[in-house]
């Protein structure tokens, strides 16, 4: 039965109901509960075609109102929360334009020591009149070793542990350059004398513990004229590591070693002071080996076409890993490698940070 006092109550229910959903999602059921097909609404309206026409020209007007002033509370409570959403989205998404800027990438990123150490190695032999030289990582067994003086066969290719590539169709196999020598190869064969040049890059030996990787980088220097001697490459040394290790002298001893590439061949000790947690250079009474040189050998001047009754000159060969150990204080070469953001954010050099003679290599 309708009648109006029912009409009423069904109006505050509805409205209660409108009032008290928390979300859209609440606001929906609600809408349905009174005005989908089968609401409470509906089935009053519905109810107007069993009605005489004295109770429609009543309750007719009646319930349209009723579903409108429902359908109006619908309306108004779906803009309030919506309003609502976006007041707590703009809240939780809220900026403070008075907190600092964020830094960029200029000051926070950090060039990586071996970078760092191979620009300077550059800003010194470039002022020395030196120029740089550079070739693929993967080589041919010519050009790494037989061109180098290493015969096939020769005991001496076994102090290398070789990292081979599968063997081709005709029988070549490529490898992964155990040192940056073939560049100099490369070098001798495209010019002509006189020749000087430093050879930096990455190189790749089967070694791993604290102090050698698999992958290391190494730079290689060569001198090749009618008048090259010893004492150049002496006085070649003694700048290169007085001027990176940035101290006023060094004292060098050169002691007879083998490179089949060189003759003679020389393993070079700098005069250093050892402590606990570091290594001073140019001081102290302690040696400490740095690097391997010698006159080039006859063999590889001939297989470089050069004539070695004319020609001659001198190479020498360091990690660059490793004097960047020893001139930042780095206790793990094996660190240089762990992509560690904190170990780069402490070890590391800011982009615009140059190395130059005139300002200091490490100012």
């Amino acid at each position: 039965m309708t009648d109006l006092a029912s009409l009423s109550a069904l109006e505050a229910d509805v409205l209660a109901a409108v009032a008290g959903a928390a979300d859209e999602a609440a606001l929906e059921a609600v809408r349905v509960a009174a005005l989908g097909k089968k609401g409470s609404v509906s089935e009053k309206l519905k109810t107007l075609g069993t009605m005489s026409p004295d109770e429609r020209k009543t309750f007719g007007p009646a319930l349209n109102a009723l579903r409108d002033r429902v359908a109006g509370a619908l309306a108004d409570r779906k803009a309030a929360l919506a309003d609502a959403a976006l007041e707590a989205r703009l809240a939780s998404e809220r900026l403070d334009v008075s907190l600092p800027v964020r830094e960029s990438g200029l000051e926070t990123g950090r060039i990586h020591p071996v970078s760092q150490v191979m620009e300077e190695i550059a800003a010194i032999f470039s002022a020395m009149g030196f120029s740089i030289a550079e070739g693929p990582d993967i080589e041919t067994d010519e050009l790494n070793f037989t061109a180098l003086n290493f015969p096939v066969g020769h005991p001496a290719r076994e102090m290398h542990d070789t990292f081979f590539l599968p063997e081709k169709a005709n029988g070549e196999r490529l490898l992964l350059r155990t040192h940056t020598s073939p560049v100099q190869v490369r070098t001798m064969r495209a010019g002509t004398p006189p020749i000087r040049v430093i050879c930096p890059g990455r190189t790749y030996r089967f070694d791993m513990d604290q102090t050698h990787t698999p992958m290391f980088h190494q730079v290689e220097g060569l001198v090749i004229d009618e008048t090259a001697h010893m004492g150049h490459l002496k006085w070649v040394l003694e700048e290169f590591l007085k001027t990176f290790f940035e101290v006023p002298s060094v004292e060098l001893r050169f002691r007879p070693s083998f490179f089949p590439f060189t003759e003679p061949s020389m393993e070079v000790d700098v005069r250093c002071r050892k402590l606990p947690n570091e290594v001073r250079i140019g001081e102290g009474d302690d040696w400490l080996e740095i690097l391997g040189c010698g006159m080039v050998h006859p063999n590889v001047l001939r297989n470089c076409g050069l004539d070695p009754d004319r020609h001659q000159g001198f190479a020498w060969g360091m990690g660059i890993d490793r004097i960047a150990m020893l001139k930042y204080g780095m206790p793990d070469l094996r660190d240089l490698f762990a992509a560690d953001a904190r170990w780069l954010a402490h070890y590391g050099f800011r982009p615009l940070d140059f190395p130059t003679l005139a300002a200091g290599l490490s100012s």
